[in-house]
């Protein structure tokens, strides 16, 4: 028998008792046969790049981008108020296409110089009152369309037809 167990290169059978002997093998018990350390016992990885101090408490609300929306001035009666329409396109949930959705947001107009139908550029503010969170600012206007017949002569450096000398 010890012919085989040399040829096997087998440890005796006196050193193969279980941790249950009166002199301890290891330091902890363990709970799983194979010899792995229970979860409990473990501590979580940590990296060089992260500091558990520096963790902030995650009790403080998160951080957001000052918000600035475009929109048009649907109502105006009110004193130093405006409603203002912003409309977007957010895909449809089932249909995945783009639909149009409208929200509308109150708006301080200290001058009262805005009217129905001005469009306008709300800024994010300080709360001035349960439902005016945001400030109505002037849009540059828009390149109209709409051009003359002499500014599109002009513009193009040639006289139209209606403009040449009759020959």
């Amino acid at each position: 028998m010890s012919l085989t167990a040399s040829l096997l290169h087998l440890p005796p059978l006196h050193s193969l008792k279980l941790s249950s002997s009166t002199t301890p093998t290891t330091t902890t018990t363990t709970h799983f046969l194979h010899g792995s350390i229970p979860l409990s016992l473990l501590s979580k990885p940590s990296s060089s790049l992260t500091n558990p101090t520096s963790c902030p408490p995650n009790f403080l609300p998160p951080i957001r981008a000052m918000r600035s929306l475009q929109g048009r001035v649907v109502c105006a009666t009110s004193d130093k108020t405006v409603a203002v329409e912003v409309l977007r396109l957010a895909p449809h949930p089932k249909y995945k296409r783009r639909v149009r959705k409208k929200k509308k947001f109150q708006a301080h107009d200290p001058d009262n110089q805005f009217k129905v139908g001005d469009y306008v550029q709300l800024e994010k503010s300080r709360p001035i009152s349960k439902t005016k969170t945001f400030v109505a600012v002037p849009v540059p206007a828009r390149n109209s369309r709409k051009k003359d017949a002499d500014g599109e002569s002009a513009e193009l450096g040639i006289p139209l037809e209606s403009q040449q000398p009759q020959a």
